[in-house]
């Protein structure tokens, strides 16, 4: 059987081992693996080609993915679809492993309804906002990416006495700013997901002003839109020199970590078992240590949460 990878969507770190271990596992059952270049974009014009170990070879530690990514405002049409369903038919790839995230995974699910066609989702985003599983390829590394830059942060905050409000991505979900401030020790914490005490926030910080601090560190998620807000609250009310650091896409870029090596082992592991062994089209997860498999309308379906006992270890937060 003819087996495809691609990725959709933005790129995470861990990309390039889940790829490396689809083309070795996909030949250890016997299979033929293939690449679908560039996303949802090179699937509708014919990026497709076979796999080789020589393909693989030296691109376990690279960050970003070899295969390419995209989003693609083409594939909202149906006849960009059919195209990409021929191009899988002329190649005869009867099965695709998604690297992707809750968008990806919608994509595959239209093509899969209209045309004959099978597909796994791996959960593949640094936001960590995928319904079902515990972990998304990309997490660990970006949020180690973070942890390092908020470090070095807080080394010139305390030099010049200064707040640093610091922009973390997630549009919808407050993941990474929440367990960034958390194993950073920030002061604040501003995320979609719960409302920020600000006059909470303002009486506590200025008694700790008062008695010798130095500098305070706010972490906010981009999807919350406050960045330039809190800055504004921290010079107005706490007067204190205020600067912005917004780290943007270095959050995606990369050596994966360890875990974003060995974890997606075991995703697409899993994955390429499910298409062998075909019963519904789904999404691979990984929850209490354990990979597991959701059917598509139940990851679509339902919105992630954060874990609430990480939303009660942040201070100033209702």
């Amino acid at each position: 059987m003819k087996l495809a990878i691609m990725g959709s969507g933005g790129d995470a770190p861990g990309m390039n081992p889940a790829i490396k271990r689809f083309v070795e596992y996909a030949k250890e059952r016997g299979h033929e693996p293939y690449f679908i270049y560039d996303g949802l974009e090179g699937l509708i014009d014919g990026k497709i080609e076979r796999a080789s170990y020589k393909d693989v070879a030296g691109i376990i530690h690279r960050g970003g993915a070899i295969i390419g990514s995209s989003r693609s405002k083409r594939f909202y049409e149906k006849r960009y679809r059919e195209q990409a369903y021929k191009n899988l038919q002329k190649q005869g790839i009867a099965g695709i492993v998604v690297l992707g995230g809750d968008g990806s995974f919608r994509a595959l699910d239209v093509l899969s309804r209209e045309f004959e066609i099978k597909f796994v989702g791996i959960p593949t985003t640094i936001d960590n906002d995928i319904y079902g599983t515990d972990y998304c390829i990309g997490v660990d590394t970006a949020l180690n990416v973070i942890r390092d830059a908020v470090d070095k942060i807080r080394d010139t905050a305390s030099t010049f006495s200064r707040a640093f409000v610091v922009e973390t991505m997630g549009r919808e979900c407050g993941y990474l700013a929440a367990v960034t401030a958390l194993t950073s020790g920030a002061e604040v914490c501003v995320i979609p997901e719960v409302e920020f005490n600000i006059k909470a926030a303002t009486r506590i910080l200025k008694e700790e002003i008062e008695n010798g601090r130095r500098y305070v560190l706010a972490i906010v998620a981009e999807g919350t839109k406050r960045t330039k807000g809190i800055a504004a609250w921290l010079e107005e009310d706490l007067d204190m020199e205020t600067r912005i650091t917004v780290l943007g896409h270095i959050q995606r870029g990369g050596n994966p970590t360890v875990k974003d090596r060995l974890i997606p082992f075991g995703f697409v592991v899993e994955a390429v078992n499910r298409l062998i062994e075909f019963k519904k089209n789904g999404v691979v997860t990984y929850k209490d240590g354990k990979y597991g498999f959701l059917d598509i309308e139940t990851v679509t379906k339902n919105r992630y949460q954060i874990d609430p006992d990480i939303l009660k270890l942040l201070n100033f937060l209702d």
